[in-house]
């Protein structure tokens, strides 16, 4: 069996860090799949979903870490086609990646205890992001 669902969210853009965890919750246990597999996919190139310990430091940490890495003031070529300005924020999700699997049982997900799962989005500007969750299984 599989269930879909949708949810919006709103973003500042600049790699910010969203705790989606609990709207991945509710949309598994509107769903009637007991056990199974539930993806997270966020639609666009500029935005992540993984996860992470959701606390200040590592937030801070984990914009940190991309900047050195994949920095926004560098040389792109995407903007030489584009001049949006927003070269390393598809680099960057590149890198992440748009979707992540997380098992589930009983409609329970099995994170770890200090595990929470965050969209970032590494546009330069603002965006309404569409999450997509799919949950597959009995």
């Amino acid at each position: 069996m599989i269930s879909t669902c949708f949810f919006d969210i709103q973003t500042r853009g600049h790699s910010d860090v969203l705790d989606v965890t609990d709207k991945v919750t509710d949309d598994l246990r509107k769903s009637s799949i007991r056990e199974g597999l539930a993806t997270v996919f966020v639609s666009g190139s500029t935005a992540g979903i993984t996860t992470i310990e959701y606390e200040p430091g590592l937030v801070k940490d984990i914009r940190a870490c991309f900047e050195r890495l994949i920095p926004q003031g560098a040389r792109y070529e995407h903007e030489k086609a584009w001049r949006d300005g927003n070269g390393h924020s598809h680099v960057r999700s590149a890198l992440l990646k748009t979707s992540l699997t997380v098992p589930f049982v009983d409609r329970k997900l099995l994170l770890g205890t200090w595990q929470q799962i965050v969209l970032i989005d590494f546009d330069n500007r603002p965006r309404k992001r569409r999450v997509v969750t799919q949950f597959v299984g009995e």
